[in-house]
């Protein structure tokens, strides 16, 4: 899907920022077997102002009756990279 976004959304740097970490985080979630699409997803930022990571939790949509716990990827704001991948039990 290519979208031709409006300047004031491109000029929206925490937009921008966070949807390149998103990709990241998606990106390694599907290297995991996860897809992003069948998940409830939740963003929030994971430490000091510093060296806040953005924290990206993959969790089941429908979690009855499921075993396992979500996938959870930190992800460093400045240059995308993959800081923490968790598992929850």
């Amino acid at each position: 899907m290519n979208l031709n976004l409006p300047d004031d959304i491109l000029d929206d740097a925490l937009a921008v920022s966070l949807a390149r970490m998103l990709a990241a985080a998606n990106k390694r979630a599907r290297e995991l077997g996860v897809d992003a699409k069948q998940c409830s997803i939740s963003i929030a930022q994971n430490g000091l102002d510093t060296d806040a990571n953005w924290r990206v939790n993959y969790g089941a949509k429908d979690y009855v009756g499921r075993r396992g716990g979500d996938l959870i990827i930190d992800v460093n704001p400045v240059d995308c990279s993959i800081a923490k991948v968790l598992r929850g039990q």
